[in-house]
């Protein structure tokens, strides 16, 4: 959760970037289910997903199967949604679905096709949101998408010995 989390910050730090902190509200709950911060008092959901394949990115984290159940028959999208799509040494992107969007795609597939439920007996930690909606959104022409050529940096230090000084103080 905690890396999440994270990541989460690097894209609020853009946020904060572009729009200013007095714009920004970061003081969310972590338990919070879909919002992540709140821009213009527009909420907002971040996720992250690295590799070419678009799945595995979670709507929800929960491993019991009538929560589980009970979400699904209830979902529909909260808020606005930031998705970073990590490629590394080739582009991804940046993209934004807006909650009307997501809810439009939802509507056009249904929620079966929109979400893939984790199998009974399995230990998933929660509900994904499909790779054909999410195949869906990021090309849909409501969508706004900022290409990235996302490069790996060599890294000019010994992580051991960075990590043990930070340690020893």
């Amino acid at each position: 959760m905690e890396v999440g989390s994270v990541r989460e910050k690097i894209l609020i730090a853009l946020l904060i970037h572009i729009y200013g902190q007095e714009s920004v509200d970061t003081e969310l709950p972590i338990t919070e289910p879909e919002k992540d911060v709140i821009v213009n008092g527009t909420p907002i959901s971040i996720k992250t997903k690295s590799g070419k394949y678009l799945s595995g990115v979670k709507v929800v984290w929960t491993v019991d199967r009538q929560k589980i159940l009970e979400f699904a028959e209830n979902y529909e999208p909260e808020c606005d949604m930031l998705f970073a799509h990590i490629i590394w040494e080739e582009y991804g992107g940046l993209y934004y679905f807006t909650r009307e969007t997501q809810k439009s795609v939802l509507d056009d597939i249904g929620v079966d096709n929109y979400l893939k439920l984790p199998k009974q007996g399995t230990n998933p930690r929660g509900i994904e949101m499909s790779s054909a909606a999410l195949s869906i959104l990021t090309t849909h022409s409501d969508s706004r998408k900022m290409p990235i050529l996302w490069t790996v940096k060599d890294i000019d230090y010994d992580p051991y010995k960075r990590w043990i000084e930070y340690w020893e103080k």
